[in-house]
């Protein structure tokens, strides 16, 4: 299974981001809106980092103020892990379980194209093990005696 697949069974293009130049406040309200756990941050539509859950309890334990006195650039990945839509679904975890990252952001050439979770994963593999499983019941079903 490869990256592109997992971006099909997401079902979901859209790219959720964030300004360097905004508050914390302001990432985390829309993370909560669209109830995901990462923007990607864009500066002029141009990929300038990453920030996700974990990266703001970090800024706030680091920097020990509200969310509304810390803005994006200060917090954000500068160098988030990337992919490519044609890597495996292997390639994808184990890359983010051996760096501890729960997002992966996938570009095409030079094309920012999405961005998966473990949890993406997760479901994508889930549907898959499920469609071999009918198959086998399927083959199973019709085996001469």
């Amino acid at each position: 299974m490869l990256i592109r697949e997992i971006l099909a069974v997401k079902g979901s293009t859209e790219i959720y981001s964030a300004k360097p130049s905004e508050t914390i406040a302001d990432a985390v309200k829309r993370m909560v809106e669209h109830n995901i756990g990462s923007l990607v941050v864009l500066d002029k539509g141009v990929m300038m980092g990453f920030i996700t859950e974990r990266d703001v309890m970090r800024g706030m334990a680091a920097k020990g103020c509200s969310l509304a006195e810390i803005k994006v650039s200060e917090i954000m990945g500068k160098e988030p892990f990337v992919g490519s839509p044609e890597d495996s679904i292997d390639y994808a975890r184990d890359a983010m379980t051996k760096n501890r990252i729960s997002h992966l952001v996938v570009m095409e050439a030079d094309k920012l194209i999405g961005v998966i979770s473990l949890h993406d994963i997760a479901k994508a593999s889930l549907k898959y093990a499920h469609y071999e499983n009918e198959l086998l019941k399927r083959y199973i079903k019709h085996w001469p005696e």
